[in-house]
């Protein structure tokens, strides 16, 4: 019974972070795409979103290869237990596939607010990744914790470009209430969504990748060979 409980634990949690990696990577093309319209010239702003979107797509990968090793694919989630999909849409009232990029090239009000929910959102998922690290069944897998390891120490640099943005052109943190809708979020996933995954014997597995049409859909780059080797 407690090896079953682990290991479903584990492919619960390994499918989550497999979509949220992907949707964090493919929504930082957008964002990327908004900031090389804004400011053109501001290329360590680009650069560090850049790499941002390096670290993302690594993380995807190891857990892909977590899964591969394992010889099973991820349960099929979708953006229900993505936490920058309900944030975005919880502050824009759209999905991310519908935000309008162009608006948010266009209103620094905007933009502002999206710095705002991605450093959030970056910084609530360091504080997870501490928690996991601590994690009995996370422990007990070697290659699982690595992993863990690699992202808590990535983590840092990624809000760091969008509050540095903020303070740059002095625009305001976060406030309470944006806090508190990253709190519910995270409590929502973790004591409603995470259990309703856990003990529903009925979600199937993902039949593809979910990388298998970024060279289509988002004009994917090859991994650097550091990212490679990392993974």
């Amino acid at each position: 019974m407690l090896r079953w409980l682990r290991e479903r634990y584990l492919l619960v949690l390994g499918s989550i972070y497999i979509y949220n990696e992907h949707r964090g990577y493919t929504a930082i093309d957008r964002v990327i795409e908004a900031v090389r319209a804004r400011t053109p010239d501001d290329l360590a702003l680009i650069a560090a979103i850049e790499s941002h979107r390096v670290d993302e797509r690594k993380h995807y990968m190891m857990f892909r290869r977590w899964f591969e090793r394992r010889g099973s694919m991820p349960l099929d989630v979708d953006r229900t237990f993505g936490h920058i999909d309900r944030f975005v849409e919880i502050i824009f009232r759209t999905p991310i596939d519908k935000l309008d990029t162009q608006a948010v090239i266009d209103r620094d009000e905007l933009f502002e607010r999206l710095c705002r929910v991605i450093a959030l959102t970056e910084r609530r998922g360091y504080k997870q990744v501490e928690t996991l690290l601590k994690n009995r069944f996370v422990l007990d897998d070697p290659i699982l914790t690595r992993i863990f390891r690699i992202i808590h120490k990535d983590e840092p640099s990624h809000w760091a470009p969008y509050e540095a943005w903020l303070v740059a052109h002095g625009r305001r943190r976060p406030r309470w209430w944006e806090r508190a809708i990253d709190a519910f979020i995270h409590s929502e996933l973790l004591f409603i969504k995470l259990p309703w995954l856990f003990l529903n014997p009925w979600v199937g597995r993902r039949t593809a990748w979910p990388d298998a049409r970024d060279d289509e859909a988002y004009g994917d780059r090859p991994l650097p060979a550091r990212a490679h080797a990392a993974a």
